[in-house]
């Protein structure tokens, strides 16, 4: 390997020759040279850690190819054997969904214990004021420089917040970028500064050592389940699902679902069936209007007399659940701002679904 002197010299001529920034050049020489020889996470964390001071694109947008290769080219354990893990009820008393405060009280006993007892976990005032409101910049600029990218006039400041990711066509990725637009957002992915402002967060926040723990694993997350969303409001609620209808019963995953707005009031919410559904249920009966989706008087019967839990969401506010956890948007008449999210889906290396796109974070 050649010393970080020699790759300096080297990217400081390639600057000079194509005009480009020098300090990043050099440090995508280095990068590279860390990832030609299988080192991805340590080409990942220097570039991250250059980036803080550079912020340049086009350092952002390598970053999210090296997250997306280092997926094969690190070891990945068989995963946990006892699964689903027995993990002790850390809210005995609690007859719904339990609510957590501050992303500080997240652990993954907390984590594990509400999903395979309750069915999912809040945790209230995860993200400060500054910090939401940044996301929501973010998204808003996201999807300016789509909207600009998709009609041919993308400025010359758009491209760290938009740049699709280079999927092949007619692949399982270039549909979720399209599902994505069509459901008012963006994929992550696609926008190489949000998604480095979410993992900063996410390691910041403890959100990946928190799912490492329970699934046993280092996570990935997925490019095709993970989405900025700016949705308009809605005066009716979308279909009852569990994610589990096209990922699987057996996959293992956590979903880190991030409001960013007064939800449940003003603008859409989540409506969910307050305890744990082992199981992927009957779908496509009982009124349900797609073959995936499971109708409300089946949602009513799973919920075993509980009241379907419609919780009013704050701005930081954050919700963590699994595949088997049976949800829907909800709108209703009166309602009438956007519902800002960021939805992050991370899922176990042992039994990363085909095609979804991984990304170490």
């Amino acid at each position: 390997m050649q010393s970080f002197g020699t790759i300096k010299r080297i990217g400081a001529k390639v600057a000079r020759m194509t005009g480009l920034n020098t300090g990043s050049q050099q440090v995508l020489a280095y990068g590279r040279a860390l990832a030609g020889e299988g080192r991805y996470l340590d080409a990942i964390d220097y570039a991250t850690t250059k980036n803080r001071r550079l912020r340049d694109a086009a350092v952002d947008r390598q970053i999210v190819i090296w997250r997306h290769d280092a997926f094969a080219a690190i070891p990945h354990s068989a995963g946990r054997p006892d699964w689903p893990p027995n993990i002790p009820d850390q809210f005995p008393t609690v007859p719904g969904v339990p609510e957590i405060h501050g992303a500080q009280a997240l652990s993954s006993e907390r984590l594990g214990g509400a999903i395979q007892h309750h069915g999912g976990l809040i945790v209230r005032g995860f993200l400060v004021p500054q910090e939401t409101e940044a996301f929501v910049r973010g998204i808003d600029k996201a999807l300016a420089a789509q909207a600009r990218f998709n009609e041919g006039q993308a400025e010359s400041d758009d491209a760290c917040w938009y740049t699709p990711f280079p999927a092949e066509a007619g692949s399982r990725i270039r549909h979720f970028q399209r599902i994505a637009q069509m459901d008012s957002g963006v994929l992550t992915a696609d926008s190489p500064r949000n998604l480095a402002n979410v993992v900063a967060m996410m390691r910041a926040k403890g959100v990946d050592s928190a799912i490492e723990g329970y699934l046993g694993e280092r996570p990935a997350l997925s490019i095709g389940k993970s989405t900025l969303r700016r949705v308009p409001p809605r005066e009716s609620s979308g279909d009852w699902h569990q994610d589990g209808a096209f990922l699987g019963e057996t996959i293992r995953t956590v979903n880190f679902w991030l409001c960013l707005s007064h939800c449940g009031q003003e603008a859409s919410g989540l409506g969910m069936v307050p305890r744990r559904i082992a199981r992927v249920v009957e779908t496509g009966t009982h009124g349900a209007y797609f073959n995936w989706s499971v109708g409300h008087d089946l949602a009513i019967e799973l919920a075993e007399g509980r009241s379907i839990a419609s919780p009013v969401f704050e701005p930081g506010d954050a919700v963590f659940f699994d595949q088997l956890f049976l949800h829907r948007t909800e709108g209703r008449p009166g309602f009438t701002k956007p519902r800002y999210a960021i939805e992050s889906w991370f899922f176990a290396p042992s039994t990363y679904p085909k095609d979804w796109g991984p990304l170490v974070v």
